[in-house]
């Protein structure tokens, strides 16, 4: 199997492809000092333009891992999941964690071609 790895940064790369499947990295918002609902439209739209870099959107997203620092907010982040991905959702496991550092959530996806 061919391993494929793209967008690189200073400790990872921020996709790996593997066979048909996507993998991509925990992705945080770019300012954190937003609330819940803001930072979770900005790490999806991330997420799915590092998908495009590969040929890939967010339809093709079939899990995800979401570690979020406090679960008393995720309803807000399931407003902005569900108009994201309105019926095409893949499945996912939301986590809570102490702390990711200062943002309120990280997310993790893998995409299938």
């Amino acid at each position: 199997m061919a391993i494929k790895r793209s967008i690189r940064t200073p400790i990872q790369n921020r996709v790996v492809e593997a066979g048909n499947l996507a993998f991509v990295g925990g992705v945080v918002a770019d300012d954190t000092k937003q609330g819940m609902g803001p930072q979770t439209q900005n790490i999806l739209g991330k997420i799915e333009g590092y998908l495009g870099e590969v040929g890939l959107d967010r339809k093709a997203i079939v899990a995800a891992q979401i570690f979020v620092t406090d679960l008393t907010l995720k309803k807000e982040m399931d407003a902005v999941w569900t108009s994201f991905f309105g019926e095409d959702m893949p499945t996912r496991a939301t986590v809570g964690v102490a702390d990711l550092g200062g943002p309120l959530i990280e997310i993790v996806v893998t995409a299938s071609r």
